[in-house]
């Protein structure tokens, strides 16, 4: 099949291009889940959920002073707290640098704190990051069609490795332990939820969406330069036979794979939380000790009866340990307060009525 020229010079390029912007707009639809749930804890953790907004301004402060520095602006002030970030350049810098600066801030957070993990797991991590060559059979180099699915076959890839990795992963091993707790880190401070430091103004997937909107319209130009920057890019690529293009673009989609990821062991954890907390007593605290007792006694079991799949067994007995676990203590502590609620409430009225 003869590919079409304008299959290769206009659409092509478009590809890699959509498949990124899926793959973000998927992340943030998956933030708003995770403040969803920030938000039905905050009455009774509030300190934790100021951890969590507090992490999302330092990643977000962080971006903005490296878009500074990345222009020369230099960084004069640096201040974050827990409901507010500033930076402060040393020189002030208009035009494409001071928009540039602007990305860093509004698009950074979304991909840059991933790229720390993305290096952790190029040590950590056995294969994945091949990035797919067109298939030579279809004759299809370097159309729509192969763009994309060299682009999602990159993507397949990397997630089988990911996901073999995070099964695999050993909680006993310093880097792997590390690297989980790295993950939780980003998944739960990947967006702050509100910022301000008298008035608090909700950060939510639209205002994202309108800071990123007003970035592209501030400038239209800039975008645009950009664009036309990606389809040089991709037909310098195209010229040499390579696929320089799409690796750059398969490595942002790493970056959007592991920041999904990450936020969803986050809401993993806050839908714990929240359930633990209608457990009564200190019984909740149970469900937490559970977790690191059963792994170890698991890896012990293991030790003494080898098997190919130790780590997995243990991770799978670590989160089904903990889901039986909360689910007694939930129907019977919850059953037993209520009971004891029933109780003395009659008691009252018994009382009351001998009174009268």
């Amino acid at each position: 099949m003869e590919a079409s020229p304008i299959d290769i010079v206009i659409f092509a390029p478009l590809a890699p291009i959509l498949g990124v912007i899926l793959f973000w707009f998927i992340q943030l639809v998956i933030i708003e889940s995770e403040k969803f749930l920030l938000s039905k804890i905050r009455p009774k953790h509030e300190p934790f959920c100021k951890f969590t907004n507090f992490l999302g301004i330092l990643f977000q402060t962080v971006c903005h002073a490296l878009g500074f520095t990345v222009t020369k602006s230099g960084i004069s002030d640096f201040y974050i707290s827990v409901d507010y970030g500033r930076v402060a350049p040393k020189k002030e810098k208009k035009g494409i640098f001071e928009w540039i600066s602007n990305a860093f801030l509004f698009i950074g957070p979304f991909f840059i704190p991933a790229l720390l993990l993305l290096i952790c797991l190029y040590f950590l991590m056995n294969g994945g990051f091949e990035i797919a060559t067109p298939s030579q059979l279809l004759e299809l180099r370097y159309t729509f069609g192969e763009q994309i699915t060299t682009f999602g076959a990159s993507l397949l890839a990397f997630s089988n490795s990911f996901f073999t990795f995070l099964i695999n992963i050993d909680l006993l091993h310093p880097a792997h332990f590390g690297f989980l707790l790295l993950m939780i880190f980003l998944g739960m401070g990947m967006r702050p939820s509100y910022i301000g430091k008298e008035k608090h103004e909700r950060v939510d997937m639209l205002y994202d969406l309108k800071n990123i909107g007003t970035l592209i319209l501030y400038k239209p130009i800039y975008p645009i330069i950009l664009f036309v920057m990606a389809y040089i890019f991709f037909y310098i690529s195209f010229w040499l036979g390579q696929n320089w293009y799409v690796a750059l673009f398969a490595i942002l989609g790493w970056l959007s794979i592991i920041s999904i990821v990450s936020i969803v062991i986050a809401d993993m954890i806050l839908l714990l939380i929240r359930t633990t907390d209608e457990i009564p007593g200190k019984w909740k605290v149970f469900p937490y000790t559970i977790m690191p007792v059963s792994y170890v006694l698991a890896r012990i079991l293991f030790f003494y009866i080898p098997t190919d799949f130790t780590k997995p067994a243990s991770i799978l007995i670590l989160i089904l340990s903990t889901i039986i676990v909360t689910y007694v203590l939930l129907k019977r502590k919850s059953n037993r307060f209520k009971t004891e609620r029933d109780i003395k409430q009659l008691k009252k009225k018994s009382k009351g009525e001998k009174d009268e």
